[in-house]
């Protein structure tokens, strides 16, 4: 919004409360009868197609103009704090109508949205509208190319290999799953310097834990980069990446909304797998997907020399290995996810529905727990950064024949007397 049209805002709001703010005295019963002929008479308000005004909105200029001592600007509208964002369409949606109308400049907004649904870009659950669509393209100065002021955008690369490493994720493809064809995403992962990918493999979804899955076999194949750069998707934002990259010394970097070109050299990797890799995949199946896919990427995207570089990804790559950081040895542990829970006066434990039995000297303490979601047997325990080695599951079968005193000192019953229990617990 311009400075004008802003002023005209102001203008209006204080012709509407002007003899409310600028009068000596008004009784209160008088100030509120006048409020309520101003809420119940028609408006011509600029730049909105609203014609009544509320009586709390009246009430918040009249305290915005006194708070100020009469300044007009107090009455200027307030800018969107998201503004040139768009808040009916998801990251994803907003990137794919950037790249389509790129590629269809001069197409009209109803094309566009055909297009969007066809191609099956249109995240589940969004509907787009010609007004929202328009409004999104105009924000992004895209609805008239030809006007567009160039932007300052300069080619970069990384020094060495490992100071920066690219990540993004590519839709499109169908595979077999079940009898069912089910879309699959490729997630993978480029050295800036060198071209040459760590990790790349098609998934089921892009959820964060199939991401961090490349991640971990990215850092056990080629080790730690300095800098990770990602965009700004649900999986990229989380607290658990963040804690791992922070927890291996790697600089996670996101970049600008609604802005891939940041991210060029992954978008080109992509470009050349649709080119290069899935128009002559012959198979069905997720396996047989990843199975081809490594051995082109291995065998023919990283021997074949890169056209910017004029050497091998592979070559570009091992030629300054001297610099590369080694992954940690307990580089699985700094995958775990970690909660807060607080141990029970029976000194279990729950996580994910499952009952642990935790030490004695904890009892009512908040501790911390380390795990893997998909080894429910290996929970690490800490208080106070200190550990506590791993919890067990509770057996209850066991803990009916363990008898305790007063010290909470526990004796286990390997050979119970029947006559003593009744409903398995001790008389």
């Amino acid at each position: 919004m311009t400075e004008d049209e802003k002023n005209q805002i102001a203008a209006f709001r204080f012709g509407v409360i002007g003899d409310l703010v600028t009068a000596s005295a008004l009784e209160p019963g008088e100030q509120e009868r006048v409020i309520q002929e101003k809420c119940a008479r028609k408006w011509q308000i600029p730049f909105s197609a609203k014609t009544r005004i509320s009586r709390s909105t009246i009430l918040r200029w009249m305290r915005l103009y006194k708070d100020s001592n009469g300044k007009l600007e107090s009455l200027y509208p307030s800018d969107r704090s998201d503004q040139g964002r768009s808040r009916a369409l998801d990251e994803e949606t907003c990137l794919a109508l950037i790249r389509l109308r790129k590629e269809l400049p001069k197409a009209t907004i109803a094309h566009v949205i055909e297009q969007m649904n066809r191609r099956g870009l249109v995240t589940p659950g969004i509907r787009l509208t010609p007004s929202t669509v328009y409004r999104f393209l105009h924000q992004q100065n895209l609805m008239h190319p030809s006007s567009n002021q160039p932007k300052d955008r300069r080619k970069f690369e990384a020094e060495l290999p490992n100071d920066l490493w690219q990540s993004d994720v590519m839709h499109g493809l169908k595979v077999e799953v079940a009898g069912k064809m089910k879309k699959v995403y490729l997630i993978a992962i480029i050295d800036d310097h060198s071209r040459l990918v760590p990790h790349g493999e098609f998934y089921l979804s892009e959820r964060l834990s199939s991401y961090l899955d490349v991640l971990e076999q990215a850092l056990l194949k080629r080790g730690l980069p300095r800098k990770l750069y990602v965009d700004n998707s649900p999986a990229f934002r989380s607290r658990h990446l963040e804690h791992i990259t922070a927890s291996l010394g790697i600089a996670l970097v996101h970049s600008k909304p609604y802005k891939p070109q940041g991210r060029g050299k992954i978008e080109r990797f992509f470009r050349t797998v649709r080119q290069g890799f899935v128009y002559g995949f012959k198979g069905h199946t997720l396996m047989e997907l990843n199975e081809a896919f490594d051995i082109w990427l291995n065998q023919i995207y990283h021997q074949r020399k890169h056209s910017a570089t004029g050497q091998t990804p592979f070559e570009r790559f091992t030629s300054n290995i001297q610099c590369l950081r080694a992954a940690p040895s307990n580089l699985k542990d700094h995958f775990r996810q970690h909660v807060r829970r607080r141990v029970a006066k029976d000194r279990t434990i729950t996580l994910n529905g499952r009952l642990y039995e935790a030490p004695v000297a904890l009892i009512g303490l908040q501790v911390e727990l380390l795990y893997h979601p998909d080894d429910p047997d290996q929970v690490e325990i800490k208080y106070q950064y200190k550990t506590y080695g791993f919890v067990r599951p509770v057996n209850l079968h066991v803990n009916c024949r363990v008898k305790r005193d007063r010290n909470r000192n526990a004796e286990i019953h390997l050979n119970p007397d029947p006559s003593k229990y009744r409903g398995g617990r001790l008389l």
